[in-house]
């Protein structure tokens, strides 16, 4: 039985300022990934925090909400079997200095803020972040 899923993936600002986004795509279709839709668009502050109102309660939550919005970002729709759980290790652990080896965050992230990448971390959020940057 195929479990075929969807999962939003972010390049972040940092990742398009140094032009890493034709990279970082193509790690992620040579793992599998059916990139089904992208565009490069920039967000506003407001935009930003209805999309990261989650965690709205956490500390760090005004400076994401400020970077996401600081540059343009792509966002794409990987498709392909567990694609939620298979992100999520492709990207590799929040801190890039935590991420294993041969993750996109280790490779290219920064610092925990600037961590090149954001992936849905459930199917349910996966559905509710394409909807917010896809809707049809």
């Amino acid at each position: 039985m195929s479990n075929l899923e969807q999962t939003l993936s972010i390049i972040k600002p940092d990742a398009v300022e140094r032009n890493l986004d034709r990279e970082i795509k193509e790690i992620f279709t040579h793992k599998g990934f059916n990139i089904v839709k992208e565009k490069k668009i920039q967000i506003t502050k407001p935009e930003a925090e209805q999309f990261y109102k989650v965690h709205e309660t956490k500390p760090f939550y005004n400076d994401l909400c400020a970077y996401l919005s600081s540059g343009p970002i792509v966002v794409m729709i990987l498709e392909k079997e567990n694609a939620v759980l298979a992100n999520r290790e492709i990207m590799g652990a929040t801190n890039p200095k935590e991420a294993k080896e041969g993750t996109i965050r280790k490779k290219f992230g920064i610092s925990i803020d600037k961590n090149s990448v954001h992936g849905s971390d459930s199917v349910d959020n996966a559905k509710i972040e394409i909807n917010f940057f896809f809707k049809d």
